[in-house]
C-alpha cells in the first residue's frame, strides 16, 4: 500500500517551522528519520495533510553539553551516539543503548527526537531515558517549556504534546561517579521489538535508585519506591538484596495478570541490576533474544 496524498515541506530555520505549525490546517505530522513515520504513511495509519521534513534545521541536529547536562537535538541519530559523534556524560550508557536499537540501517537514520515523540512501549530511548531521568524540551510559536520525561510520556504512542508544539531536545544528566547502571531487553530475535526491558540507575553511596520496567504496552513503569526492591535498603549489596517477589508485587499492582509475562520482566530486570553490580565494557550489547 502507498501513502494517501499529502504536501509536503521542508523549513530552513525552526522559527519557519514553528510559524508554519501554528498556522497550519488539517494534520500535520513531522518527519526526521522517517522510521516509525514512514510505515505508517504506507499502511495509511495516519493520513496527514501536509508532511513537513524537519532534518534541514541545524538546531535539531545540535548536541551540547550545558554545565551537568548533555542536550540532544532532536534529529540527532542513534548512530550518532553509538559512533560517538556526540558528548556522552554517562560513562557509555547511551551508546551501549544505541548499539542494541534494530538494525544499523535503522539507526543511521532513526533519531531519539522521533522515538521519544512515537512513545513506543518497546522503544529503547523511552524506557532508557526516563530511568537516566531526563527531560524533553518543547518549543511552538509561543515559547518553550521543558517536562520530564516520564510525564511527557502519558502512554503507549501517547505524549503530551499540545498543539503546534514539536520535541526540540533531549536533556540527560550526567551519570555521577559511583552510579551503576544496567539496562537489559529481552527479544524474541536481535533487532526486534523488545518484549521486557529492564533499566536501573543506583547510587549506593546515598541509598537513592530509580527503577524503570518497559516495554508493558503502557507507559513505562516507574518503580516509585526503587528500595523496596532491595529489602527496604539500597547499599553497595543492592545486588544481592534484589528481590524478585517484590518485582513481581509491582507488576501485579500495575494490572499485569498473566504469570509468564511478569515472569519475564522479573528475570529481565533481574538481569540488568546484575549489569548495574559490575563494571562493564561501553560496548557490551543489552539486548537478548530468545
Amino acid at each position: 500500500m502507498k501513502p494517501a496524498p499529502f504536501a509536503y515541506e521542508r523549513p530552513a530555520d525552526l522559527a519557519t517551522l514553528l510559524d508554519r505549525l501554528a498556522g497550519a490546517e488539517g494534520q500535520v505530522k513531522l518527519m526526521a528519520g522517517g522510521q516509525s513515520l514512514g510505515p505508517m504513511l504506507n499502511l495509511r495509519l495516519v493520513e496527514p495533510d501536509l508532511v513537513l521534513d524537519i532534518t534541514g534545521i541545524p538546531e535539531l541536529r545540535r548536541a551540547a553539553v550545558e554545565g551537568d547536562t548533555l542536550v540532544l537535538g532532536a534529529c540527532v541519530t542513534h548512530a550518532d551516539i553509538e559512533d560517538g559523534r556526540v558528548p556522552d556524560l554517562t560513562g557509555g550508557a547511551l551508546a551501549r543503548v544505541a548499539a542494541a536499537i534494530a538494525y544499523r540501517p535503522v539507526r543511521n537514520r532513526g533519531t531519539i527526537g522521533g522515538s521519544l515523540v512515537h512513545a513506543d512501549p518497546a522503544a529503547d530511548w523511552v524506557t532508557s531515558l526516563i530511568a537516566l531521568g531526563a527531560e524533553v524540551e518543547l518549543a511552538a510559536a509561543s515559547g518553550r517549556r521543558r517536562l520530564p520525561l516520564d510525564a511527557f510520556v502519558t502512554g503507549a504512542l501517547d505524549v503530551a504534546l499540545a498543539p503546534g508544539e514539536m520535541l526540540v531536545a533531549a536533556r540527560i544528566p550526567a551519570l555521577t561517579p559511583g552510579t551503576a547502571w544496567g539496562y537489559v531487553k529481552h527479544c524474541a530475535k536481535i533487532g526486534e521489538f523488545a518484549h521486557a526491558i529492564g533499566a536501573v540507575r543506583i547510587e549506593p553511596e546515598t541509598g537513592r535508585g530509580r527503577v524503570v520496567i518497559g516495554a508493558i504496552e503502557r507507559a513505562p513503569l516507574v518503580v516509585a519506591e526503587a528500595g523496596r526492591l532491595f529489602g527496604g535498603r539500597i547499599g553497595p549489596d543492592f545486588a544481592e538484596r534484589f528481590d524478585p517477589r517484590a518485582a513481581d508485587g509491582v507488576l501485579r499492582e500495575a494490572g499485569m495478570t498473566d504469570a509468564v509475562d511478569r515472569h519475564v520482566h522479573v528475570t529481565i530486570l533481574a538481569r540488568a541490576v546484575a549489569q548495574a553490580a559490575r563494571p562493564a565494557p561501553s560496548t557490551r550489547p543489552v539486548s537478548e533474544a530468545a
